[in-house]
């Protein structure tokens, strides 16, 4: 069965749904109390002259059920930007259904348009599900560390993805 995903850039009317996806990735996470984000600050932040971070959402059927947060970062070693993935998240309904891997396909396609040499996150210890997912990709963790980064022909494998769905657009 083929989904009607749509994966596209943020705008300003997207706030709320931002908003939402952290709010609910914080509540996922264990750490609602200290998220303090508004769509006022989501505002200043995202959508000002030199934005902070963009985000990617995807959609099934219209309806918003996963969201990417990133922002560039720099690798001395490499000499080249990259990207960090503040925030990932898929709703329980859209899990399963290769939502996530189409957003971070997404992800690794904008890093290898503006030639970022890795993209680079964080998990928490016990969130086995995204562990198993993120080693699914070809993701690795980081001695020492529990990042995960996708480089090299990882990168390149996943940005080649073709969408299933005709309607996935960036």
């Amino acid at each position: 069965m083929s989904l009607n995903l749509d994966i596209s850039t943020a705008t300003v009317d997207d706030l709320a749904v931002i908003l939402k996806f952290i709010e609910d990735l914080a509540e996922y996470e264990r750490m609602r109390d200290g998220c303090v984000a508004t769509v006022e600050k989501l505002r200043a932040t995202l959508f000002a002259e030199r934005p902070a971070a963009e985000v990617i959402i995807a959609r099934v059927d219209g309806e918003p059920v996963g969201f990417a947060l990133f922002f560039h970062n720099y690798s001395t070693f490499l000499a080249q930007r990259g990207i960090f993935l503040e925030d990932f998240f898929v709703k329980p309904e859209g899990r399963g259904k290769g939502v996530g891997r189409a957003l971070l396909a997404e992800l690794a396609r904008i890093a290898i348009e503006r030639d970022c040499g890795r993209i680079e996150w964080v998990v928490l210890d016990w969130n086995d599900l995204a562990i198993g997912f993120y080693k699914s990709i070809g993701a690795k963790p980081v001695d020492g560390w529990t990042n995960f980064r996708l480089t090299g022909e990882q990168l390149l494998a996943l940005a080649s993805e073709q969408p299933e769905s005709p309607g996935t657009t960036r």
